[in-house]
């Protein structure tokens, strides 16, 4: 529902303010990939590594909004858009405040994507995570392929629904061939070099 009796408050402290105050800049770094290529892991991994650095970062995982935000959306496509669009906007509000925001969705729509990267703006990074469609049925962790292999899971991603990969992700990781470790110093040297905040002072 349109509504025409709002109107947009703007902020008083600048986004260059924050950024002087956290040491760095605000933004997104949107994981995207099918269930086990390594999004959640890779994430709350970066978050300690980046904390551990002094960056003020935190994670909005999938899972963990579908208990709180998003409980009232199921994985209908209608429900999946919702569910990325309200995330988009939780992550931009992080970003605006000069958080450095890990999002770990599957998010297997391209226009979704590209519709979060609007809201966010140019401090929106498109990380996309892919060992492969096979890799991540091995790994299995929650058992969700072999069910969705048995009928029990109606549409899932990769599976009996699409996945549209990323064509020019701003970084892509080949979760099978590297470690752990090896992913996570990639991530690390990257978020030090996109959100550095010497070049806007």
């Amino acid at each position: 529902m349109t509504q025409t009796n709002i109107t947009s408050v703007s902020h008083t402290v600048l986004p260059e303010d924050r950024w002087r105050k956290h040491g760095h800049k605000g933004g997104v770094l949107w994981f995207t990939g099918l269930s086990g290529s390594g999004k959640s892991t890779l994430a709350m991994a970066l978050e300690a590594a980046l904390f551990a650095r002094g960056f003020e970062v935190f994670v909005l995982d999938g899972d963990n909004l579908r208990y709180g935000l998003n409980a009232d959306l199921g994985f209908s496509d209608a429900d999946r858009h919702e569910n990325i669009r309200r995330a988009g906007e939780v992550a931009a509000l992080f970003a605006k405040s000069g958080v450095l925001v890990l999002t770990a969705f599957i998010s297997p729509f391209k226009a979704d994507r590209t519709r979060v990267r609007d809201i966010v703006g140019d401090g929106f990074h498109e990380i996309h995570l892919d060992p492969g469609l096979a890799a991540c049925e091995a790994r299995d962790p929650k058992g969700l392929y072999k069910k969705a292999r048995a009928g029990e899971i109606a549409a899932f991603t990769g599976i009996s629904s699409p996945y549209e990969a990323p064509e020019n992700p701003e970084l892509a990781i080949d979760t099978d061939s590297q470690t752990i470790k090896q992913s996570l110093a990639q991530l690390v040297a990257y978020a030090e070099r996109a959100f550095d905040i010497s070049d806007a002072e």
